[in-house]
């Protein structure tokens, strides 16, 4: 007859723990793989706006970003944007340099495009548009969510490329030319990924794709 070997309470313990600890861990796994778990994901279709004429949605890997753009504080750059999101010339294009909690910045549609990207020169694109002069005369917050134009160390060489801001950065104000502001989505934005090492990023995110929303 086989006798039954009763478990001692702290075999009954250690089992509960070994448990545990499987559940933990492939629970994280599952977490850490999926970086987008628990981030809001905002339907354009299902809010309201005062000028849905103005509202751009970008969609980034994590779901879309809200943004209203202001042709009244910067006109021509505005319409620059519009006219490059309307070409969809941001459909594929790389947050080629973020800097956690700071800033993201996308838009080099010559060295940035994920079928053709050129980690040697991106950043350096230009496009053939042309520059624009930058529109920095009108008072404007730079506050967290502001879009921006990127540009070179001189003013009036803004093209295609556009940064968003993480956080408050009042000294860019008179700098850089304001576009418009991140009304919904920041939460997705500071899940784009980043090197703690560097600014520019190897194997990026990507713009999915740009539309305005009428």
């Amino acid at each position: 007859m086989i006798k039954k070997i009763k478990q001692t309470k702290s075999e009954k313990f250690l089992l509960i723990f070994l448990v545990l600890l499987f559940f933990f861990s492939i629970s994280s796994f599952i977490i850490i793989k999926n970086k987008c778990l628990f981030v809001k994901n905002y339907n354009p279709d299902d809010l309201v706006f005062d000028l849905p004429q103005n509202i751009a949605v970008l969609k980034a890997p994590c779901g879309n970003v809200i943004i209203e753009l202001y042709p009244e504080i910067s006109p021509n750059s505005v319409k620059r944007f519009i006219m490059l999101i309307e070409k969809k010339e941001y459909d594929g294009v790389a947050f080629h340099r973020v800097i956690k909690n700071v800033l993201v910045q996308s838009g080099d549609i010559e060295f940035g495009k994920k079928n053709n990207l050129n980690y040697s020169k991106i950043g350096n694109g230009k496009s053939k548009y042309g520059t624009i002069n930058s529109e920095t005369d009108k008072k404007f917050n730079f506050l967290k969510g502001t879009v921006a134009l990127a540009r070179a160390y001189e003013k009036d060489t803004e093209d295609t490329q556009f940064f968003i801001l993480l956080k408050d950065a009042p000294l860019f104000e008179g700098e850089y030319t304001p576009i418009g502001r991140v009304l919904y989505g920041l939460d997705v934005l500071e899940k784009i990924k980043y090197d703690d090492k560097m600014e520019y990023i190897l194997r990026p995110d990507f713009i999915e794709k740009f539309r305005m929303l009428n």
